[in-house]
């Protein structure tokens, strides 16, 4: 063990307890981070001298030869990593300083991670959240002097104040419902029911102050290239110039759009028509719940038999939203599949579905959205299946790097860790395409799945450009309207998701490519000692660690 590391992970977790309690450390639960001006100060000199720390005990090896041998090594540079990537956003407005989503994501989910797992009896997790909700208002007031007079981009008041509505929502009636399914002490709850009353007028009151801010230029949603290159390469691990990105994912998108124009017209005439045959196969209201089971499944059986990779005995199993955070849902940050906390007991793990609605009319435009191609590609292989849960397992008990487990831990408004982006969502995206491969996808899958491609290159290009100050905002809607195909509802939610996050968007693009070219360099080079599931487990090994980092530690 390492005791530079150790202070690392105990400042990680201290100055993040909403992290910690979704990665399953809940020595913190009962607090909220310190995010006021002289909080952040603080953090920002703690992170300083452990960036020191760290160097001082681990030096950055000759090669990439000491990251791969070394697993201390390795994580203390991931670790230096973050703290540079942190020490910077907290510098911009696009962190703590301008960023209103981050404050009411942190908020919101502060509770909810206490609410929607089974880590401690509820009766003790509704005593938990009580002190967190005590603290709420000010944790939310610390936001008006750290704010000052800083402008806020429109788009982003708007995201914030309907994630705004959102917990009011939930610190109402999600409060009554949670606390009333437990054994019932009048005390407790009453306690937890005034303290979130008293955090329902906070959240209110960061509305009201939030629709007072001036209105900053559109140019403003743009991080700039400076900061956009340290996410890139001290985040990503990337070693190739954002230009030559650019111009990669520029000539990518313009294959996939016509790989996906020559798909569509084979099977259906046109992606329009493609889209409303898939939307037509769903499931009947009383067979909604046991598709995605049924699904999961055929994904399990199809992997196994082809033998593409270690799937492990790891249950999971679809489920409706529980009652106390239906409501609130809609309007937040809420994740159908959400990571398995690493350090909690595990029995079986929930994917949450919204309910079908009791009126036909609704109901049917629910089940046109949650159809039986929806189902397949995105709830099961994509994230229940092989795709993020799998990768999950290996990340948690197969990796060395202490990083490698906790990286890619679904929290408040990201991952825990900007450097496990693009082997969690590249692998996903991986994990859809290799289904393909193996014949589990139907033509028309195949055309969605080909369009899945467009809209994660058109990702790329719009995150890479937008920071850059190479495209407006305008212009990045307009594009995804355009050139892909999104409503103009759905591309505006995107642009602005974009600029919240810069670098974000890419890893998704940048993840699966590394990982298909890796997967080629190593099938030449290794030649009939190379399998593909030897080729997964492997790389799966290293846990949520950046693609491209992985890809030179397999190289050598």
């Amino acid at each position: 063990m390492s005791e530079s590391l150790d202070r690392f992970f105990d400042h990680y977790y201290r100055r993040r307890p909403v992290n910690a309690t979704f990665t399953g450390v809940h020595t913190y639960d009962e607090i909220l981070p310190d995010w006021s001006p002289m909080g952040i100060s603080a953090m920002d000199d703690e992170m300083r001298a452990l960036a020191t720390d760290l160097s001082d005990a681990h030096p950055v090896p000759a090669s990439v030869r000491g990251y791969r041998d070394d697993a201390n090594v390795l994580d203390a540079e991931l670790a230096r990593g973050f703290l540079e990537i942190q020490l910077a956003e907290n510098a911009s407005r696009h962190g703590m300083r301008g960023n209103p989503s981050l404050w009411i994501g942190e908020a919101v989910f502060s509770i909810i991670a206490l609410m929607i797992r089974d880590f401690a009896p509820v009766d003790e997790r509704i005593i938990t959240a009580t002190r967190r909700l005590e603290a709420l208002p000010a944790f939310l007031a610390a936001a008006y002097d750290t704010f000052a007079d800083a402008p806020v981009p429109v788009e982003w008041t708007a995201k914030a104040l309907r994630e705004c509505d959102g917990a009011a929502i939930l610190l109402d009636r999600g409060i009554d419902v949670w606390v009333d399914s437990a054994t019932g002490a009048p005390t407790r709850d009453a306690l937890c029911r005034i303290a979130a009353a008293r955090a329902k007028v906070a959240v209110l009151q960061f509305a009201e102050w939030l629709r007072t801010r001036p209105d900053a230029p559109e140019e403003a949603m743009a991080c700039g290239p400076e900061l956009y290159d340290i996410l890139l390469a001290r985040g990503h691990h990337c070693t190739r110039a954002r230009a030559d990105l650019l111009a990669d994912a520029r000539e990518g998108f313009a294959r996939a759009r016509s790989r996906l124009d020559v798909l569509a017209l084979d099977v259906a005439e046109s992606w329009r028509a493609v889209q409303e045959r898939l939307a037509a196969d769903h499931p009947a209201p009383d067979d909604y719940i046991l598709a995605f089971a049924r699904t999961w499944k055929l994904c399990r059986d199809r992997a196994t038999s082809e033998n593409v990779v270690t799937w492990p005995d790891w249950p999971i199993q679809y489920v409706t939203l529980p009652a106390w955070t239906r409501d609130a849902a809609p309007y937040l940050y809420y994740l159908n599949y959400r990571s398995p906390a690493p350090f909690d007991p595990y029995a079986m793990h929930d994917y949450v579905v919204p309910p079908v609605p009791a009126a036909l009319a609704a109901a049917e435009l629910h089940l046109r959205a949650w159809n039986r191609s929806a189902i397949k590609l995105n709830h099961v292989v994509h994230h229940g299946a092989i795709g993020h849960h799998i990768q999950n397992w290996h990340a948690y008990h197969q990796a060395t790097s202490r990083v490698g487990k906790v990286a890619a831990v679904d929290c408040a408004s990201r991952i825990g860790m900007f450097c496990g982006g693009t082997m969690a969502e590249g692998w996903a995206c991986y994990a859809t395409g290799l289904m393909e491969e193996i014949g589990f996808l139907s033509p028309l899958e195949r055309v969605a799945e080909q369009h899945s491609r467009v809209r994660f290159l058109a990702r790329a290009i719009v995150d890479i450009e937008l920071h850059q100050g190479t495209m407006s905002f305008s212009d990045a809607v307009r594009f995804y309207v355009e050139q892909v195909g999104m409503s103009a509802d759905a591309a505006k939610g995107e642009a602005v998701k974009n600029s919240m996050f810069p670098c974000t968007a890419l890893m998704y693009w940048l993840g699966t490519q590394s990982i298909l070219d890796l997967r080629e360099t190593l099938r030449r080079r290794r030649r009939s000692s190379w399998s593909l599931k030897g080729f997964h487990d492997e790389l799966l090994g290293y846990g949520s660690l950046p693609v491209p980092l992985v890809a030179q530690m397999m190289s050598l």
